[in-house]
């Protein structure tokens, strides 16, 4: 697609843009432009406070934030603000929490764009995955660990496909799951009945790269009761790099 600056004033324009996990300091270059340049940013509930207050001060704020079992604005309605924003002239910032493309359903909201012709470009962040990893001190790849790594929805749908859960109970790699504290009896029940260990170490990775962040580390089998006690947002990771955070941390220590 065609570049923001290139687009003129009479014409409107969507950046989807990725804020990162929480620290302000693990933005890009673009995205920070783009916030500071925007007519209007339509922003979810995982962009941090510090991270809004880098906002163009004169810019529309739209807040469509969600929560698990409650969207105080339907996908379908944040897709048509966009598209009606736009038609309006305006430099849109459509700011979402970590990749807008990764979990972030951002593919969803430039269908109506692309089919609208409405010009649009994307900006990927840092997601969660390897934001909160990376300030946990949890790589996510080892060579006396893990040789591979998965991103995986815990959010499952109803009547939705399976995860290919004997794929995701093999040795030597690294589960990472989005959204999956409500979820992680039931993903606990299916990695142990496809043969991961019980003994398997497991981090719960609460508001990371934030000064709030909170590691708490325990056994697979361990892994629900320990849910119980985290609030989110928090990131699920399965796989024993976990056991090197002891060693390894270096934030907020």
């Amino acid at each position: 697609m065609t570049n923001a600056s290139d687009i003129t004033t009479t014409t409107g324009f969507v950046s989807l843009v990725g804020a990162g996990p929480g620290d302000p300091d693990l933005l890009t270059v673009k995205a920070l432009r783009l916030i500071q340049q925007a007519d209007v940013v339509v922003y979810d509930r995982l962009v941090s406070k510090e991270i809004m207050g880098l906002v163009n001060l004169t810019a529309e704020l739209i807040y469509v934030g969600k929560q698990l079992d409650y969207h105080c604005v339907p996908q379908h309605m944040i897709n048509q603000i966009l598209c009606d924003q736009a038609k309006q002239g305006k430099q849109v910032v459509r700011l979402k929490g970590g990749d807008p493309f990764m979990f972030g359903r951002g593919g969803e909201e430039l269908e109506l764009l692309a089919s609208e012709q409405i010009p649009y470009q994307v900006v990927p962040g840092i997601t969660a995955a390897t934001g909160c990893s990376a300030y946990s001190g949890i790589p996510l790849t080892h060579r006396d660990h893990a040789q591979s790594v998965q991103f995986i929805t815990g959010h499952l749908q109803p009547n939705g496909q399976e995860h290919n859960w004997p794929a995701l109970a093999q040795k030597n790699q690294t589960l990472v799951f989005y959204m999956g504290l409500k979820q992680c009896g039931y993903i606990t029940e299916k990695l142990l009945q496809q043969g991961l260990l019980p003994t398997t170490s497991c981090a719960i990775v609460e508001r990371g790269t934030t000064p709030n962040q909170r590691v708490l580390i325990c056994q697979l089998n361990e892994l629900p009761s320990l849910a119980d006690q985290a609030e989110s947002p928090a990131l699920l990771i399965i796989g024993s790099v976990t056991s090197l955070h002891h060693q390894l941390k270096w934030f907020n220590c």
